[in-house]
């Protein structure tokens, strides 16, 4: 466990932060949908972290910060990494059969992973009655939009992308818990990233290899711009200032501000994609903005 002293509210600077990040995020999943036209997921996945890995090594290199000394993070490093590579895997994979408004939706299940486990890492951010039926509530909308697979599908597959997506809210919980859990929660920010890009870089690309998908012989503009944005401004600059936020302030205060990017996505699926919105989907996402109050509180 770090020592690393931790603040229990959230400033304005620490708010505008994570709306800015909770935007790019929304945004993110329809970017990814929108790849899959021109290169299988796995190599998306991999060469996305890849190229944000060099970026992350060239900012630690221009503002002096140590990434390569021995501090004790390296098998909390490396479980990160193996959690990161698998959730973006089921994203990237997942959105292949289901919508990029229904996979954002899924994967901000996360906060009540974080809040489920913080108790056992930090005896101070422990769960009241009045949580733990924010957590009901919120399980109980997953469930709901879940069901729609089955009874109006966008394809036969649907439940399937579906299922992946609330495989990378696991995952993507259980990051952000063996972050705090482990000496990688005093690293600094720039190496608890590099950390999960580079693992993961490596481990999305022989993926790729063996499941045998081909990389793209022409990248076009579209792709071009499309990997830029997730890999530089996703992948290196939102995810570098979302681990500075996990180090210095409360996980479960951080989690409830993650509300917004479902929305981001909602929105950004419809008018980008033409994603149709059903009522069900927007129920289940009022009612785990509900589970989500409930539980910050």
């Amino acid at each position: 466990m770090s020592s690393l002293s931790r603040q229990s509210h959230l400033d304005p600077r620490a708010i505008a932060l994570l709306l800015l990040c909770c935007f790019l995020w929304g945004i993110n999943q329809v970017a990814a949908k929108a790849g899959l036209t021109e290169i299988g997921p796995l190599w998306q996945a991999g060469l996305r972290s890849a190229l944000a890995a060099l970026l992350v090594w060239l900012w630690s290199l221009s503002r002096g910060i140590r990434l390569f000394e021995r501090d004790g993070s390296l098998w909390g490093g490396l479980l990160a990494g193996a959690l990161f590579a698998a959730e973006f895997a089921c994203i990237f994979i997942g959105l292949q059969y289901t919508s990029a408004s229904r996979m954002v939706v899924f994967i901000y299940l996360s906060p009540f992973v974080v809040a489920l486990g913080m108790p056992w890492i930090a005896h101070g951010e422990k769960l009241a009655a009045r949580q733990w039926a924010g957590l009901l509530l919120a399980f109980g909308a997953v469930a709901f939009a879940f069901a729609e697979g089955f009874s109006a599908p966008l394809g036969p597959l649907q439940w399937w992308g579906d299922a992946l997506g609330v495989a990378a809210a696991v995952l993507w919980g259980g990051t952000t818990l063996a972050i705090r859990a482990t000496r990688l929660g005093a690293a600094p920010a720039e190496k608890t990233l590099l950390y999960q890009l580079g693992v993961s870089a490596l481990a999305l690309c022989a993926a790729a290899v063996l499941a045998g998908e081909a990389l793209p012989l022409h990248w076009s503009p579209r792709l071009l711009g499309l990997f830029g944005f997730q890999a530089v401004i996703v992948s290196f600059a939102s995810y570098l200032a979302w681990f500075w936020l996990i180090r210095h302030y409360a996980a479960t205060k951080l989690a409830v501000f993650t509300l917004s990017t479902p929305l981001f996505g909602l929105l950004a699926g419809a008018l980008l994609l033409g994603e149709g919105i059903s009522a069900r989907l927007v129920a289940a996402l009022v009612a785990l903005a509900a589970g989500i109050v409930l539980v910050s509180r």
